[in-house]
Formats: C-alpha cells, structure tokens, sequence
C-alpha cells in the first residue's frame, strides 16, 4: 500500500491544490493529513468555518471520486469548536475519514488518530494536554483561550484547568487497541521525545514523553506525526527507529513537503517542491 504523508498545511491552498495531483503522479492509495489542516489568519472562527466549507468539502470530493482514501485530523491550530462541522463534512465522503481518536482499517491495515498535543506557550489550548502527571508547565505568552459556542472563552488559572483534564498519557491509554498491532499505524500529531522530531528553531526539544513511552510500549509498525514544522531541517531527521516502530515527522516548509511511504516494504521517501 502506498501512502502520501502530509503535515501542517494551515490552510494553503496552493499546496492543498499540489496535494491531489502528487498523489495521482505517485499513484498513492491513501492520503494521511496529518493535522492543522486550517487557516489561521483573520476572525479564526470564520475563516475556518468557510475553509471547510468552500474549500475542503470540494477538496475531499476530488479524492472520493477518484477512489483515493483520505485520512485526516485536524491540529492543536485548529478550533475544537468546528469538529463536529469538520466531522460532518468528512462523513459526506466513503472515502474520507476523520481519524481523531479512532480507527479505521483498509485492507490488512489499521490506522489509528489521536489530535492531543502537549501545552505549548501560546494562548490557543483547545487540543492541549499536559503530558504526564508531573508535567512542568512552560512560560506563557498570556492567559488561555478556548473556542466556544459563544466565542472566546479566557481561562486565568490555564495551569489549574489543564490539571483537570486527562493527560497525553491517559488519551493515549484510551485509544481503541489495532487487531494487530505489527500492521498499524499511528496517526498523532505530536511527535515523541528523544528522536529528533520534535526540534524547534531556537533548539528546544518540545515532544511528548508519554508518546515515545506508549509506542515503546505497543511497537506499531509506524507512526506518524507533525507539529514542529522545521524539525526536519533544525535537527537533520524526518525519520527514526524506536524498536521495531518507525517514526516519521516530515515538517512542513515553504516548499510543499510531504513523506511518500511504501507499508509493504516499508520504504520511505521525503520530497520538498
């Protein structure tokens, strides 16, 4: 099975629109967009909203028409108040799958999604956890904000709400399991620690603890994710072994960047257009 991997578009739609034609020229079976999927300029609740919309509901039908899977998720940049919209959207679609927190299984493969990621300085928290029980928090950049029906929602205490939710460990622990785990892949948009995925400009490594420790633990045949766009090219590795467990964090550059994986031979390619 061939996969076209991509990460990180935030809503470019010239990348979006190199997205189908690279998959055709590739002769991929599946698309995997990995997360943050949406603009974020502007009145965010708006513009996104009308990215789904105009945008991507068109963008998914040019897959589902051609018989090309398309998994996705949407990112920590993404409103949390528009899952249910974006969800709704995907469902018009056979062929195109919301994989937040769930699986879906084509042919001999299971794929597995989870959008958490670990609490970052900026003010946006809709998808932020803290990693493990005895998380520290970093410096903020000013109080936490969540999306909400009726707009914005300030948090002033964010250290003592996020306290109160799960962990990245526990949403981890709360995954639906694969059949068999030597023929799945995990789709989480925050990279682990300790593999050089996870590196940012300045040089701090900002993955997550818990998501190195789970697939240590469960050894899936891969794993894939994003978040830091210029890892690849601060650290000098888009990909890493951790036991039998493949790990590939493409980035996103001003090129369109994307991962074409082979699952039978578990091949890897990273391109940069």
């Amino acid at each position: 099975m061939k996969i076209l991997f991509v990460t990180d578009l935030h809503g470019c739609t010239w990348k979006y629109n190199l997205l189908y034609e690279t998959a055709q020229e590739h002769g991929a079976e599946v698309v995997v967009n990995g997360g943050d999927m949406l603009p974020k300029e502007g009145d965010m609740l708006t513009v996104q909203s009308n990215f789904i919309d105009f945008y991507l509901d068109t963008h998914f039908a040019r897959f589902n028409n051609a018989g090309i899977h398309y998994l996705c998720c949407l990112g920590n940049d993404d409103l949390g108040i528009l899952d249910e919209h974006f969800d709704k959207v995907c469902k018009k679609y056979p062929f195109v799958k919301n994989v937040s927190q769930g699986k879906v299984e084509i042919g001999d493969y299971e794929f597995i999604g989870m959008n958490w990621v670990v609490d970052y300085p900026f003010r946006l928290k809709d998808r932020c956890r803290v990693d493990t029980k005895d998380y520290t928090f970093q410096e903020q950049f000013g109080t936490g904000l969540i999306s909400t029906l009726n707009g914005w929602r300030e948090l002033s205490d964010w250290f003592s709400y996020a306290r109160k939710l799960p962990t990245i460990k526990e949403e981890l622990d709360k995954l639906i399991r694969p059949v068999n785990m030597a023929q799945s892949t995990y789709i989480i948009h925050m990279p682990p620690s300790y593999l050089g995925l996870d590196v940012c400009a300045n040089g701090l490594e900002v993955g997550s603890r818990a998501v190195y420790n789970f697939l240590k633990k469960v050894q899936p045949m891969l794993s894939i994710h994003g978040h830091i766009h210029e890892s690849p090219e601060v650290s000098g590795k888009w990909q890493a072994a951790l036991g039998r467990t493949v790990c590939i964090q493409p980035g996103q550059s001003k090129g369109f960047t994307y991962v074409i994986i082979d699952l039978e031979i578990m091949q890897f390619e990273r391109y940069v257009n």
